[in-house]
């Protein structure tokens, strides 16, 4: 029984040692691969994952932009923020984050 106890404790390790190196592995190929795009080290959102942040639609994102409330960078005609930006724009407009102050401003 105790060999039984000390071949699953010896599993056990080994498995969670795979899964860190394979975690590891998983966030260097995000990085190869340009899923994450960086801009002089810090990390670019487009249009897609901001929408998805802020759970508002493109056309929004634009009026944003259009009032000048959120800077924005053109890079190959696609629109980027940047993380710096993005949380001063939500500093900025989602003080409280009550649904009816939100809904007060648009």
């Amino acid at each position: 029984m105790n060999d039984d106890n000390n071949l699953k404790d010896f599993m056990q390790k080994w498995f969670e040692q795979f899964m860190g190196r394979f975690d590891r592995l998983d966030k260097f190929m995000d990085i190869m691969s340009g899923r994450h795009n960086v801009l002089n080290g810090e990390r670019l959102l487009d249009n897609q994952d901001l929408c998805q942040m802020l759970n508002v639609s493109k056309r929004t994102l634009q009026r944003y932009r259009s009032a000048g409330e959120l800077t924005y960078i053109t890079i190959h005609h696609k629109i980027f923020y940047t993380e710096k930006n993005v949380e001063k724009f939500i500093r900025d407009h989602f003080k409280d984050g009550t649904e009816e102050e939100m809904i007060e401003k648009e």
